[in-house]
């Protein structure tokens, strides 16, 4: 059975480069060369919803074949202030809390325990994070890189493939590369994507 977000896409198997091909050909042979305007119109709804400009999710949904169905966050994508009390800027909260469909699971910071600082998460901004798991302390070899980001989806069984990591750093965009995810979006562009994130303090040191 495909799971949740899963449009019948190419399996992530051996082989998986001609699958993807061919899947990618008999989508093409169905729509034809233009996209009909009820898919385009659905799929501009969709990338508003999910706080995406709509080529930004077109893209991810052509290369994935799945729709996305969650964002991993790192601590620096997140922008939280670690201090005596966990704080989130407020153009941040405001962005994940209008987002329709899609679940939110982030790293936890080094030396925090991942269910603490979900509920502290939440306590402090609303927000539910529905699995969090240990942000790597260091650059991972990718056998390990994959099994830190399968550490925060296995427990409740999310496709990889089906998930966007919103982070900061470049060694964040090879972590999301052998996890499998769909892409890594940094954190600066995904919050500023329909807000004013960016006059209301983005650059201003939180960490």
């Amino acid at each position: 059975m495909a799971g949740i977000g899963h449009n019948n896409g190419p399996r992530l198997r051996q082989g998986r480069g001609w699958h993807a091909h061919c899947w990618k050909q008999a989508r093409k042979d169905l729509l034809g060369k233009t996209l009909p305007i009820e898919v385009v119109r659905t799929r501009v709804r969709r990338a508003k919803e999910l706080g995406l400009a709509y080529p930004q999710y077109a893209s991810i949904l052509l290369g994935s074949g799945r729709d996305i169905v969650g964002f991993l966050f790192t601590v620096d994508g997140l922008h939280l202030r670690l201090q005596k009390q966990l704080s989130m800027p407020e153009p941040v909260q405001e962005k994940l809390q209008g987002l329709k469909g899609a679940d939110l699971f982030a790293f936890a910071p080094s030396g925090e325990s991942p269910d603490m600082f979900r509920a502290e998460l939440t306590e402090q901004t609303g927000l539910t994070f529905k699995s969090s798991a240990p942000e790597p302390e260091r650059v991972l070899n990718w056998p390990e890189a994959r099994r830190a980001v399968r550490a925060v989806l296995d427990p409740i069984k999310v496709p990889s493939g089906a998930v966007v990591l919103i982070g900061t750093r470049e060694v964040e965009r090879d972590l999301a590369m052998a996890g499998k995810l769909a892409r890594f979006i940094p954190s600066d562009s995904y919050f500023e994507q329909g807000s004013h994130f960016e006059q209301s303090g983005a650059n201003t040191g939180w960490t």
